[in-house]
């Protein structure tokens, strides 16, 4: 049976009830409402933009990376960090690549474990949306919520100039990330009504920017490196990227997830390389200079760059080994202390979010008003880059529509 859509304006041949009203037709949204609507629930999707999961298809590079075959509780950020362990134990990643073959989704493995369609995100948004017609789901998109209100065990919520009620609502409208695609922070003004506490809401896996001595980095811009790049006890070996207004890749997105303002993040650009190897290659090859010796493991531009910085002139064998070994220790953790980030503008997801410690981590129902969930990027629950944060938003939708 075909799942009804509400048209923009009024139309009261549609029910005014539901067992349950879900705020937020992303990926959490539609996990939550598929999941309860199948297990015979009655329930409605309500989203302000006129497309169901647009994050969904712009990830990937419009492929998706749907999930991560390494997902851990460890991979995530929270002020709790078990609290998403019994949600991500029920709902695995192998359950959702479950029904991604069932549907006959073509896909593949790419490096530390991330999936992605072989085809288009679209393949995943028309799957949800199937399974949300399964359960006879009715979706009203392109309707801006105008309020909500809660009395005598039911939520209240105004599209337009009509009221849909239900004993049960579900907040999975997200985080401010990536707000020209319509992201506000409107699960977190929600919360706050319901007197639920937030975490304060930050960037994640975000591009930081330089200033400063440090914007002589610019110069590089396109420039990339394999690195490990480490901010406090977190440390990724991936690509960093130097951009005209600082580092970005995918490195450098994992660490600015713990990265703070007035923090340092320090960048290995030869990891792997062994203690006293530039002594080595000065006993082996005295009459060569540093930045030929960079040159073979980096870029031209960036090993004459760092060959600069390490003020070692002329030919290794000039150099003293103490002097060397400075080069090697800065080039093992060279510091940069990045004076921002790009914001939520370039942001793939929001930090913080609704307080973990107001939601019970079987359910995601909130603790102290009964029949309220919040699922997916509106908690304070941030997977790292790489399919973690999708995991993350159908096990937690799934958890909420086997509570409703």
């Amino acid at each position: 049976m075909a799942r009804t859509v509400l048209p923009r304006a009024t139309c009261y041949r549609h029910p005014m009830t539901y067992d349950a009203i879900i705020l937020g037709a992303g990926a959490a949204g539609l996990m939550a409402a598929s999941v309860a609507g199948q297990r015979g629930r009655k329930v409605l999707l309500v989203d302000h933009a006129d497309e169901v999961g647009k994050k969904i298809l712009i990830s990937g590079g419009g492929r998706c990376n749907f999930t991560n075959s390494a997902t851990a509780p460890d991979r995530y950020l929270s002020a709790n960090p078990h609290f998403a362990r019994s949600a991500l134990s029920r709902y695995t990643p192998a359950d959702f690549l479950a029904l991604i073959d069932a549907y006959g989704i073509a896909w593949h493995e790419k490096t530390l474990g991330q999936l992605f369609c072989n085809g288009s995100a679209r393949q995943v948004i028309a799957m949800l949306l199937d399974e949300c017609a399964k359960g006879k789901v009715d979706l009203a998109l392109g309707q801006p919520v105008r309020g909500v209100t809660h009395a005598d065990a039911r939520f209240g919520v105004q599209i337009g100039d009509r009221t849909v009620t239900a004993p049960a609502l579900v907040i999975a409208t997200g985080g401010p990330s990536i707000p020209k695609m319509g992201a506000t922070g409107f699960a977190y003004d929600l919360a706050r009504q319901f007197g639920l506490k937030v975490v304060e809401p930050h960037p994640a896996l975000v591009p930081l920017t330089l200033g400063g001595e440090e914007t002589l980095f610019r110069s590089l811009s396109g420039v990339s490196a394999d690195v490990v790049a480490r901010c406090g006890k977190a440390a990724f070996r991936e690509a960093a990227l130097f951009t005209h207004r600082g580092l970005s890749g995918p490195a450098i997105l994992q660490v600015s997830s713990y990265w703070r303002r007035g923090a340092s993040v320090a960048i290995d650009f030869l990891p792997g390389a062994a203690p006293g190897w530039l002594a080595a290659e000065k006993r082996a090859r005295p009459r060569t200079a540093l930045r030929r010796i960079l040159g073979a493991h980096l870029s031209d531009r960036l090993a004459e760059t760092l060959a600069d910085r390490l003020a070692i002139p002329g030919e290794l064998g000039t150099a003293t080994d103490r002097a060397l070994a400075e080069a090697e220790r800065r080039l093992s953790a060279w510091s940069f202390t990045p004076n921002g980030s790009e914001g939520y503008a370039k942001a793939e997801v929001t930090a913080g979010g609704i307080s973990t410690a107001e939601l019970s981590q079987q359910t995601m129902q909130a603790k102290r008003v009964q029949n309220l969930y919040a699922v997916g990027e509106a908690v304070d629950v941030t997977g790292w880059l790489g399919g973690y944060n999708f995991q993350w938003a159908w096990a937690s939708g799934w958890a909420a529509g086997q509570a409703l």
